[in-house]
């Protein structure tokens, strides 16, 4: 199985945290959907023929395409590639597209989960953030979703926000169980380079984040998690069982997955590639049937490093026969050898054949995951 992700780079406005690649200017969408298309056929073969089982379709702000656009590139991607009939196929949306009239169109088409990027339900988060909906929005999005047959959905918050206290992420969890959506990402703030956060903070315009409200802010989570039925199944994620995203988690299991568009990144065992983040170029180099891509080859030392950084972000954490069987032997026995301190501390714990971070501990996964790099 096999993925496909589209990167629509367009936004109404720039979130004050985001460092991804988009433009406001929307008057080549038109060409760069065609463009995307044309890509598609001159990487036909990247994914070898395997069963397309997810199409993500992220951004920027991909709610900003129509429902027969949406529809168009579906169309022409089932003609290039083996999508499965079951396929999950997700487009991520802000609330404020989200009108009843834009939802029942896009219940018309393939699309069968929504990723709403919600953030917060707070007024004072989103004029921080400069988010382009409101506090109304953000408490009836889901329910319009809801009401117009999305019953597959997650939403995104975030937590560690300046102001921000327990009790009012406590609240905004709560709202969560209450419209009963089935699938959550839950994401610390944090300061990107070349963010206006980031500006804000080196000229001493805003103070720096708190990690220790953060910290706060996650282990309330977990809680959540355990009381409300919610499996945390990957570090920033959160589903009711049978609602884990079937698209991200082929990102942390190292499927491949073949993306598009400018800035859209590739993966491959052994390889990922990445195109310009840059629109103009991108459908410059096309329009000559060139494609816009470097890449790197990944030696067997980073592919170690890499699923150990993703596998323990997740559950049920790192496997070591797999590691013996995908690495080779002194790997396993590498890895062994780094966890031992961990062990003996209480930040991992060998659950039979398995590597897992205990609870109190999976805020700090990606550090952790560092001592067993291969370096």
């Amino acid at each position: 199985m096999a993925g496909i992700y589209l990167h629509i780079p367009f936004c109404k406005q720039a979130c004050v945290y985001c460092n991804f690649h988009f433009s406001t200017r929307l008057q080549n969408k038109g060409a760069l959907l065609k463009t995307l298309i044309r890509e598609a056929r001159l990487r036909q073969d990247f994914t070898e023929g395997e069963v397309i089982d997810s199409i993500y379709f992220g951004g920027g702000t991909p709610s900003l395409l129509s429902a027969s656009e949406i529809e168009s590139l579906l169309e022409d991607l089932h003609q290039l590639f083996p999508v499965s009939a079951a396929a999950e196929i997700t487009l991520e949306a802000n609330p404020d597209d989200l009108k009843p009239g834009y939802l029942q169109e896009l219940a018309q088409t393939p699309v069968n989960r929504l990723s709403i990027g919600l953030q917060s339900f707070r007024e004072s988060d989103l004029q921080f953030m400069n988010r382009a909906h409101n506090a109304q929005e953000a408490m009836q999005c889901a329910v319009l979703a809801q009401d117009a047959g999305f019953s597959n959905l997650t939403v995104d918050l975030i937590y560690g926000l300046p102001d921000y206290g327990v009790d009012e992420w406590q609240g905004a969890l709560a709202r969560i169980k209450e419209l009963e959506v089935p699938h959550f990402s839950a994401y610390a703030l944090t300061v990107e380079p070349k963010t206006a956060l980031h500006h804000q903070i080196e000229k001493g315009k805003r103070a720096p984040l708190d990690e220790e409200l953060a910290a706060r802010h996650f282990e309330t989570l977990q809680e959540f998690a355990t009381r409300a039925g919610y499996r945390h199944y990957e570090l920033s994620n959160l589903a009711l069982p049978g609602f884990e995203a079937v698209h991200n988690s082929s990102y942390w299991q190292g499927k491949t997955y073949l993306g598009l568009g400018p800035a859209a990144h590739s993966f491959r065992p052994g390889e990922r590639l990445w195109n310009v983040a840059n629109n103009t170029l991108y459908l410059q180099a096309l329009e000559k049937n060139e494609l816009p891509l470097e890449s790197e080859k990944l030696s067997l030392r980073d592919q170690y490093n890499e699923r150990v950084m993703t596998a323990l972000r997740l559950e049920e954490g790192l496997s070591l026969s797999q590691v013996e069987k995908v690495f080779g032997k002194p790997y396993r026995l590498y890895a062994e050898q780094q966890a031992q301190a961990l062990l003996q501390k209480g930040r991992l714990v060998q659950e039979e054949n398995r590597l897992v971070i205990p609870p109190a501990w999976r805020f700090h996964s990606d550090g952790l995951a560092a001592e067993l790099f291969w370096v």
